[in-house]
């Protein structure tokens, strides 16, 4: 597994698995050149290009090496774990990257053109690779393929590319095709001399030649692209070695500079989460998280603080969505955009909700010195978790006024009426059913209902021997004022989750 960097250069975890995928690229476009040097090497001469054709064969890995540049240089410049598109000149500048990458790949096969071919026919077949990478470009930005996808189940590096192969193999004759067709239809307005001549036997067996290697090329692609998700999704340990100084000392200071000082968004950022979720929750490296509770109580602090503030910032967001509700289709239109770059966030918001509940369930048993109530960071997280829930209800349409305890349940709540948007306090800016944003808020919610049950499957003697809204104001914060929410309605839905009625 991949360790974090040294303090002061903590990109350079991201930087050796580029340079992992321009390994792995220039390993690929190796092997593809090999196997079409041993299928179409021959030893001809081509009576227009006027070079053996074994001369031809041989430039072939160095072409297909060298596309891996732009191939890589694309990725680098597009692939981004945030959902925020890139900037328009980045796109433009990975798009025309890709097509050079596609003229160069396919470029090498140009000794498999007939012997009466001449540079026109090169050149057309170079245009074809150009289509080829324009094709993929299109669909790669259009999909939303330079998002990074985090699986749930971390699977060893050799079968994450397995599972890979067949679905690329499909995309990969999917785009060869339209390539050839797209090529076929602007083969009209070029030159006639980009045509290639020769019979109509050698000229069918040529456009088979070039349809498989274009297939290949497109697998490639594919292949590449893979590796990448793969590749960048996976986790990567912030803690020195155990056997070190540093893990003796102060083991924690790795991951929280990454968290502190990275730069929002970044691909570092998104991995130094990752890997807090995974020790908050698992037991692979137990000494880690017994490190978090230690007796200052300045780490807990830290950490909890890291985690609590993409979640307040995703409150707040969804908060300012929601204030001035109208039901004019343009202000509506208006705060269902707001509400989706809300949820830009929410892979970092799970993985907070998920590590605050990690942490504050096992503080338990674990929390020798009591600093997670000493802090006050338990109070801190079951507001902010109830809070962030609370405000996509209400974007889902619940209410959200304090209700008597007797009539508190499932049975008693009551939904917006979704064509009108409003009933009550409700607001249904959410609640299309056909929405993006439909899909996304009830996935955060059930992060957010399994984190506050997480908590309470911890405290639930202590809760359920002193469940009442007194005593479980102990369990709000206090000191500040829920970011969405009062504190009246945190305690009675706080209620609802003791009663295991919370749905």
């Amino acid at each position: 597994m991949d360790r974090a960097p040294p303090r002061g250069a903590p990109r350079d975890a991201v930087g050796q698995r580029w340079l992992g995928v321009f390994a792995f690229q220039a390993a690929l476009s190796t092997a593809a050149s090999a196997l079409y040097l041993t299928v179409f090497s021959s030893g001809r001469r081509h009576p227009l290009l006027g070079v053996p054709s074994g001369l031809l064969v041989a430039l072939a890995p160095f072409l297909a090496c060298a596309a891996t540049g732009p191939l890589a240089l694309a990725f680098l410049l597009s692939a981004s774990p945030h959902p925020r598109p890139p900037p328009l000149p980045r796109r433009a500048l990975a798009t025309s990257l890709l097509a050079a990458a596609g003229a160069l790949s396919v470029g090498a096969a140009a000794a498999m053109l007939p012997e009466d071919a001449g540079w026109a026919a090169v050149a057309g077949l170079g245009f074809r690779g150009a289509v080829l990478g324009t094709i993929f470009a299109a669909h790669y930005f259009v999909r939303r393929r330079w998002l990074l996808q985090f699986p749930v189940v971390q699977r060893p590096l050799f079968y994450g590319l397995k599972m890979g192969l067949l679905p690329s193999g499909n995309r990969a004759l999917k785009l060869s095709i339209h390539a050839f067709l797209l090529f076929h239809f602007l083969v009209f307005f070029l030159p006639w001399q980009f045509r290639k001549g020769g019979s109509v036997g050698s000229q069918i067996l040529t456009e088979i030649s070039i349809l498989i290697v274009t297939a290949g090329v497109s697998f490639c692609l594919e292949i590449n692209y893979h590796f990448v998700q793969v590749a960048h999704t996976r986790r990567c340990s912030f803690a020195p070695p155990q056997s070190t100084a540093a893990a003796e000392t102060n083991p924690t200071e790795f991951i929280l500079e990454t968290l502190e000082q990275s730069d929002p968004q970044s691909l570092i950022q998104y991995l130094a989460y990752q890997d807090l979720c995974v020790v908050s929750e698992c037991n692979l490296e137990p000494w880690r998280r017994a490190a978090f509770f230690e007796e200052s109580g300045e780490t807990y602090r830290r950490i909890v603080t890291a985690c609590l503030k993409p979640l307040e910032e995703f409150t707040s967001k969804i908060a300012e969505a929601l204030e001035g509700f109208s039901s004019d289709q343009p202000e509506l239109m208006l705060q269902q955009s707001r509400l989706f770059s809300a949820f830009d966030d929410s892979q970092i918001c799970t993985w907070c909700a998920r590590t605050l509940a990690g942490l504050t369930a096992r503080s338990r048993k674990e929390d020798r010195y009591g600093v997670a109530q000493l802090t006050g960071c338990n109070a801190a997280v079951m507001t902010t978790l109830l809070s962030a829930l609370v405000a996509i209800e209400t974007c889902l349409g619940k209410k959200t006024n304090p209700q008597p305890v007797r009539s508190l349940g499932p049975e008693n709540i009551r939904w917006t009426n979704l064509s009108t948007g409003r009933k009550g306090n409700g607001v249904a800016i959410a609640s299309t059913q056909k929405s993006g944003l439909h899909k996304k808020a009830y996935i955060m919610a059930d992060v957010l209902r399994t984190s506050v049950y997480h908590i309470l499957s911890a405290f639930i003697d202590d809760l359920q021997a002193n469940a009442k809204p007194s005593s479980l104001e102990n369990w709000i914060s206090e000191g500040r004022k829920p970011v969405y929410g009062s504190q009246a309605v945190l305690v009675q839905k706080l209620i609802l989750f003791i009663e295991y009625r919370a749905v």
